[in-house]
């Protein structure tokens, strides 16, 4: 009498995570998310660990989350995972402001953005080295 189980959004050797309500700008957030794109999850994680931006900690905290996902959830090999996408989307804007001279208004946005990572399993060939 339950329902049936959503079918899988991804394919089978590929996880996700998503991180909402991140309090930076789209433009900011895809600075860093470009830092990893198509990298290997290790190496992604030290470029994170160590950069100097603000957010980049909430990233890391995402690519965690898909990380944990596909060995979890689906079975996948932590080793063999590369980025394989991370896209950026517009989220609500919080609009404040403070007055300013000659009895006029200065408008203040706070923008909030949101991020997906996308983790897949690759086969490593002979002869490569990473």
């Amino acid at each position: 009498m339950s329902k049936e189980k959503n079918p899988r959004r991804v394919a089978d050797n590929e996880a996700f995570a998503k991180a909402k309500m991140l309090r930076t700008s789209p433009q900011k957030l895809n600075l860093v998310a470009a830092l990893i794109r198509g990298k290997r999850v290790d190496k992604a994680l030290a470029d994170l660990t160590f950069s100097k931006k603000r957010i980049a900690g909430d990233v890391k905290k995402c690519l965690q989350s898909a990380i944990a996902n596909a060995e979890n959830n689906h079975g996948l090999d932590v080793d063999a995972l590369v980025v394989a996408e991370a896209w950026v989307g517009k989220n609500i804007t919080l609009k404040r402001g403070r007055p300013r001279a000659r009895g006029r208004f200065g408008k203040i946005m706070k923008p909030f953005s949101e991020l997906t990572i996308k983790v897949r399993q690759v086969e490593e060939t002979v002869g490569e080295q990473a």
